[in-house]
């Protein structure tokens, strides 16, 4: 029996040349990430990302474009990971709210900066997400606006990655 990838989404949100990042403790190491998770049972993911994003950043994101699919392999863990990430704006932080267990602070990064922190990022998915934003990647929310966890997780059952850790684009 094949098993499903994780199904996640992530916020690409950018002011000023700066990118909204979360550090976070995983297994006693800090490691920065675009506010993501997983997507719940019954949830959208257009429902997930906007969720996430709160919790981890209490920031309010509003996604505007899907910046792409990806699919990647974690060669610690052997899981898939499926990865909606969605680009748009932030408003209306909460200062008071108290972020996502392990979430440690937030921070809004340049590119070269997140260069530079390549071994602390949690996932090569963090760059490739910024190096998609920054050539213009923008799809319309159109295509999955409806999908839920079952749905999204459908879309690559058996999808082979041929044991590379490598980030896949996956088209939708």
């Amino acid at each position: 029996m094949l098993r499903m990838s994780d199904v996640t989404v992530a916020a690409v949100t950018e002011v000023s040349g700066r990118f909204l990042l979360v550090e976070e403790r995983i297994n006693r190491r800090l490691l920065f990430n675009q506010p993501a998770g997983h997507v719940e049972r019954g949830e959208t993911l257009l429902a997930a990302v906007t969720r996430e994003a709160r919790e981890e950043t209490a920031w309010h994101f509003e996604p505007q474009a899907l910046l792409g699919v990806y699919l990647w392999r974690n060669p610690a863990s052997g899981r898939s990971i499926l990865r909606f990430a969605f680009t748009g704006p932030v408003s209306d932080h909460d200062a008071a709210q108290r972020l996502d267990r392990g979430i440690v602070g937030t921070h809004w990064l340049t590119p070269a900066e997140l260069d530079r922190l390549q071994s602390r990022l949690r996932s090569p998915l963090v760059l490739r997400c910024v190096h998609d934003y920054l050539a213009g990647r923008r799809h319309s929310l159109g295509a999955v606006a409806e999908l839920d966890l079952h749905s999204a997780a459908s879309l690559t059952a058996g999808a082979p990655l041929n044991g590379s850790a490598r980030v896949t684009a996956v088209g939708l």
